[in-house]
């Protein structure tokens, strides 16, 4: 009877063992994320005069795909010299497994200045150079045969620059009353303003003032001298 008692335990045990359920063992943890790419991207000096330059200096991690807008893909660290004309704003772009990063850096061109505006003494020069003075005789006002080339010259000038306005001074020499040099220098003044109306000048261009022996051009007491005194002196710009 032993026996039969110690198979049937042995069975029972058998049986037992086998009908137990065999249990798996866990999965392997999920590998981390790639690391985000980082970026720093900075000019030095970020202000210049237009003509000079400005070095960029980047440096990146974590990146595969690394490119500066308008330099193009660029190492992961590195610097570059630039010259731009205009002020301007750099653009770093970092990709990788991980995402992607930017930064971005503005360099400052300083413009040289403008050109000082040009004046109207231009005009002014030019009238100097081309328009002469009309001389007259001795106690005369009536314009001589010999200066009507120098009338014509004068009016062919002012008829090319039509803005200019001007002033005919009537001067004489030291002989006689100041009253009588007062009106001999007026009527030359409006000999030499009818002569240029006559050759095509506009009359409301023109302004005529007398200063008699007031002013003279030569101080000295001889014929010479009084010649130089006796003329209509044209003058820029109304006084």
């Amino acid at each position: 009877m032993k026996w039969i008692m110690v198979v049937f335990a042995l069975g029972a045990i058998m049986t037992l063992g086998a009908c137990k359920k065999k249990v798996a063992p866990p999965p392997p943890p999920p590998p981390p994320p790639p690391a985000a790419p980082t970026a720093s991207l900075s000019a030095n000096p970020n202000t210049i005069d237009k003509g000079q330059s400005s070095t960029l200096t980047w440096e990146t991690t974590n990146a595969t795909d690394i490119s500066i807008d308008g330099i193009g893909a660029v190492q992961p660290s590195g610097s570059q010299q630039v010259t731009p004309t205009d002020s301007a704003t750099y653009h770093l772009t970092a990709k990788g497994a991980g995402g992607t990063q930017e930064a971005t850096a503005r360099v400052t061109v300083n413009q040289p200045p403008a050109p000082p505006p040009q004046t109207s003494s231009s005009d002014q020069e030019l009238f100097s150079q081309n328009v002469k003075d009309i001389y007259f005789d001795y106690d005369k006002y009536d314009v001589r045969p010999d200066q009507q080339a120098a009338i014509q010259a004068d009016a062919q000038f002012l008829a090319q620059h039509s803005t200019i306005n001007f002033t005919i001074e009537g001067h004489c020499d030291e002989r006689g009353s100041t009253e009588y040099n007062l009106a001999l220098g007026d009527n030359r003044a409006n000999a030499v303003k009818n002569a240029l109306v006559q050759a095509g000048v506009t009359v409301s261009r023109i302004k005529t003032i007398s200063y008699g022996k007031e002013k003279p051009f030569c101080t000295q007491s001889n014929e010479q001298c009084w010649q130089q005194n006796r003329r209509g002196h044209l003058v820029y710009g109304q006084q």
